[in-house]
């Protein structure tokens, strides 16, 4: 399901994941059907990014007899990009509703394309455990790096991305920030226009899921 571009970034190759961006791509899917297979593409992906999270032995008494059992080392964090990774987070929750959620909201200056932070709930010990930071599009990349050092200041320190479409541009940038972080996307498209969208991208994901473009 994995196909590994280079050491931090990860790109999912499977015939669900492909079937459902093709939708998500098109102009003609509706913010109803958009929604849906954001959260449908985040429940798939975030299974093979968490492959590898710490698990710990413990006793688990069946109906039948006791048995031995693991449960995750430590709390994971799930911290949506406001507003287009909302639906991304309740994707992951679908499948690990015991994760803890955060929030972030970061604006984009359309000029400068240099984000600014306006918003920032997250839990007292977010750097107990990891945390994933999920986000549609990984375009320039200026919006993930300045999450990064947001939850870094927190004590973060285990960090993954996840994005469903990234550009070489941001994954660059991104990877250049922080090489320890990996990076998860069902897609790696061909470019940035002048504008800062990803080409051939899926236009602005937070205004097609919520309807408001």
């Amino acid at each position: 399901m994995r196909h590994q571009v280079h050491s931090t970034f990860h790109r999912f190759t499977h015939p669900l994941l492909a079937h459902k961006l093709a939708r998500l791509r098109d102009a003609a899917t509706g913010h109803s059907e958009f929604r849906e297979l954001v959260k449908q593409l985040a429940a798939l992906m975030v299974y093979e990014a968490t492959r590898e999270l710490p698990t710990i032995p413990c006793d688990v008494r069946t109906p039948v007899a006791m048995t031995k059992g693991h449960r995750l080392a430590k709390p994971v964090t799930v911290v949506p990009i406001l507003r287009a990774g909302l639906c991304m987070a309740e994707g992951v929750l679908s499948v690990m509703p015991e994760a803890r959620v955060g929030h972030l909201g970061l604006s984009r200056d359309e000029a400068t394309l240099k984000p600014s932070l306006y918003l920032e709930r997250l839990p007292k010990d977010a750097g107990e455990g990891p945390i994933l930071i999920v986000d549609p599009m990984l375009a320039t990349g200026g919006s993930i790096v300045r999450a990064i050092a947001v939850l870094q200041a927190a004590g973060a320190k285990d960090i993954r991305v996840l994005a469903i479409v990234a550009s070489p541009e941001g994954v660059q940038t991104l990877s250049a920030a922080h090489p320890n972080v990996q990076i998860y996307a069902a897609a790696l498209d061909e470019k940035l226009n002048e504008h800062g969208f990803i080409v051939p991208g899926l236009g602005d994901a937070g205004d097609r899921m919520f309807g408001t473009v």
